[in-house]
């Protein structure tokens, strides 16, 4: 057996650069999975293990050195991502403010709910220190001036306006926005609905000029082509969105060609295509020069400068960075006189990107794209040598061909996190992808070298004939019956599996990369065992959803609109707010709703009305309100069921009754002071008809991006308790009669 994995260890030499982004992302999975951040003494374990795994690998034998130097790769992930985490760590808000809101303009984009949202930074609170003020906070305009054209990148504005801390999963094992707040450097997040007033405007460094420029371009492009098509080539150029929209981008996404908003490899690749054919076939006409310089290089070398510009002018995000890096390692591959496009350039890029910015790992756009990146090298390596038909069918083939594959690499990444399958994708991208590559992008490139001349306009206008059927195309598409089909979310071993799978498939070397197809039909597996919790609540405690036979009911046909939005898309069954609280599952009398879990009974007490008119426990094991009870929230007693156990232990609720106080220890009680501190929970029962309650703050854990809420006490079940001067031992999982 030791020889045998020897010579398989000896025949993956030659490709063993693709295992350099898997290992690097591996250690950066794990840090990210933590739920506890570690201690020095982990960390100082880790650079020991790094040290010892290098100067292992030049001391054994040649075929296990690979696996000495993997080991190190994950070691050094985990360390970069803990390096990055270090460097975010800003000031977060800890609590609602309402007041004045003091800032500069550093970024400007648009809402889900189609408002213009600034990003401020130099913020300047009412009373409060500068230490303990976030750096930057993103406020969405509601008011009568909310038009992103009346803002100018560097203005110090003023408003009165309300902020909050960045909220939490919606559901336990969701999307926690704090930690991409965090690593886009967001402390707070608010909105107004006041006049925004006009301080000053600040001095600023190469950034914000870069920024200024940028928005001065898109407003430019905006006059010279009117509406969403003007927004969406200001979008394409500039990377601006704020002026596309939400009608267009849902029909975007809904046809599958949202890619082409987005500044990723495709444009990058398009542009510095253009610029390279262009420069290289403008030499080659020059027969003298032609003769006595290498053409391919020089052509090189100006596309590059090119892409660099081009990554200024769009913002330099993380997306566009990628596909630059992308772009760069192919260019830098044919000044070497190297193969531009295959998986060592891949693989470096992605390892540049991780070293980079390892937070990227975790987002849909470095899984994606490289996803498809990868997917199309395969491919077309595969493909070597296979005609496509006569040469006047080849680009067509090639089209068909890369928007299948591309399709295809992406659709699992697209489903797990936006909940959707576009069943004709790959219709509107074929006729879409060709027109950007023929029309838009070279029209974008005439219009930059005609713009000194004053005719930037005819670049414009053909660049506009071009959007204008991609919004056509876009808009038909998601008009068809059964344009999208929906699917539940995956669970958290999903995707790694799937993608470990798909790698394991694609890098390794001889019959034992069919175990890849193992791991992907298991990933598959899971996803389609995965259950939805039967009881979801929200944090502000304003709305529960229970799952039912017709899907989800929510208790509120209003209110807490974007978390009901994500639970029904979780679910695979987006509708209308409306239409899920019309649903049967659920029992109401006025403004408290039941429910009804196995044995167990669930109340929901929405205002404070309803909450005063309860009597005790109202016969329910469980009590959900959105407003404080005073009888378990006063500071000077210590909160009963914080909700983080695996089953909850008994919770004693004490009821006023006049001036005296009436212990009632027949439920528990989440109200909002509690919810505060648990996050939304989910409700389900185990194999003995338990309940089991699961709280999105401890799945989360105590990571940096959580520091800044108050301190939460996990407890388990039989935890001593103080109240009222006793110390009460609670160790049942179920209220019992002579409790």
């Amino acid at each position: 057996m030791h020889a045998a994995w020897r010579d398989a260890l000896l025949a993956q030499r030659g490709g063993l650069i693709g295992w350099l982004p898997v290992c690097l992302g591996t250690g950066i999975g794990a840090y990210f999975a933590l739920r506890v951040e570690p201690g020095p003494a982990v960390w100082a374990g880790l650079v020991a293990g790094m040290a010892l795994m290098i100067l292992l690998s030049r001391s054994v034998d040649v075929a296990w050195r690979p696996l000495c130097l993997g080991l190190a790769l994950v070691c050094g992930g985990v360390l970069l991502a803990r390096i990055e985490t270090q460097r975010m760590v800003q000031p977060v808000l800890g609590f609602r403010y309402y007041g004045p809101i003091e800032g500069r303009v550093v970024d400007i984009d648009r809402s889900a709910s189609d408002a213009v949202r600034l990003t401020l930074d130099r913020v300047r609170l009412d009373r409060m220190s500068p230490d303990r003020t976030p750096r930057r906070v993103r406020v969405a305009l509601h008011g009568d001036d909310a038009s992103d054209a009346l803002w100018r990148p560097g203005e110090v504005l003023m408003m009165t306006g309300h902020l909050s801390p960045p909220a939490g999963p919606a559901e336990p094992g969701g999307f926690d926005f704090r930690r991409y707040a965090f690593f886009e450097g967001l402390g707070a997040v608010g909105y107004t609905r006041t006049p925004v007033l006009r301080l000053s405007v600040a001095e600023g460094g190469a950034s914000l000029w870069v920024f200024t420029q940028r928005m001065q371009l898109s407003h430019a492009i905006q006059a010279q082509i009117p509406g969403e098509t003007g927004a969406f080539a200001a979008a394409v150029i500039t990377g601006d969105r704020s002026g596309m929209g939400q009608d267009s981008l849902r029909d975007l996404r809904a046809s599958n060609v949202a890619h082409l908003l987005a500044i990723s490899g495709l444009h990058m690749g398009l542009l510095t295509g253009v610029v390279f054919a262009v420069i290289r076939t403008g030499l080659s006409l020059w027969p003298a020069l032609a003769l006595r310089i290498a053409v391919k290089k020089v052509a090189a070398v100006v596309a590059l400068l090119a892409g660099a510009g081009y990554l200024l002018l769009s913002g330099g995000n993380v997306a566009t960075e990628r596909a630059y890096i992308m772009v760069a390692v192919m260019l830098v591959a044919v000044l070497l006189d190297r193969r531009a496009l295959t998986l060592r350039a891949v693989a470096m890029a992605a390892t540049i990107v991780l070293i980079l910015h390892p937070d990227a790992l975790t987002g849909p756009g470095f899984q994606m794209s490289f996803a498809a990146t990868t997917a199309l090298v395969v491919v077309f390596r595969l493909m070597r040598g296979v005609p496509l038909g006569p040469r006047w069918l080849r680009p067509v083939v090639s089209v068909l061909l890369s928007s299948a594959v591309a399709g295809a690499a992406t659709a699992p990444f697209a489903a797990a996190h936006f909940n959707q399958i576009s069943h004709y994708g790959l219709i509107a991208n074929l006729l879409s992808v060709p027109l950007m590559g023929v029309l838009v992008m070279p029209a974008a490139v005439l219009a930059a070298c005609l713009a000194p001349v004053g005719l930037a306009g005819v670049g414009f206008w053909l660049m506009g004939l071009g959007l204008r059927w991609i919004l056509f195309v876009a808009q038909t598409i998601a008009g068809f019956d059964g344009a999208l089909s929906h699917v539940k979310s995956p669970g958290g071993a999903v995707l790694p599996l799937m993608t470990l799978g798909l790698l394991w498939l694609i890098l390794w070397q001889g019959r034992a990369r069919v175990a890849g197809l193992a791991g992907i039909a298991a990933a598959l597996a899971i996803w389609v065992q995965t259950p939805r919790p039967q009881i979801l609540i929200a944090d502000s405690g304003g709305l529960i959803g229970v799952l039912g036979p017709q899907g989800r009911v929510l208790s509120s046909e209003k209110g807490d609109g974007f978390v009901a939005g994500i639970w029904l898309e979780n679910d695979g069954a987006p509708v209308a707010q409306d239409i899920a609280a019309t649903r049967a599952g659920l029992t109401r009398e006025g403004r408290q709703v039941r429910a009804t879990l196995g044995a167990w009974r669930i109340l929901h007490l929405r205002g404070k009305a309803a909450l005063a008119q309860a009597e005790g426990c109202a016969g329910a094991d469980v009590v959900i309100s959105n407003q404080v009870d005073p009888a378990i929230s006063r500071p000077d007693r210590s909160p009963v069921a914080d909700g983080f156990m695996p089953r909850p232990v008994l919770a004693g609720r004490i009821i006023p009754s006049g001036q005296d106080a009436v212990t009632v220890p027949d439920c528990m009680v989440f109200d909002l002071t509690r919810l505060r501190q648990t996050g939304a929970l989910a409700l389900d029962l185990d194999g003995k008809g338990d309940l089991v309650v699961t709280s999105a703050t401890a799945l989360v854990g105590q990571r940096p991006w959580t520091a800044s809420r108050e301190k939460r006490r996990e407890k388990e079940a039989g935890q001593d308790i103080w109240r009222q001067g006793r110390l009460l031992r609670l160790a049942s999982a179920r209220p019992m009669p002579d409790q």
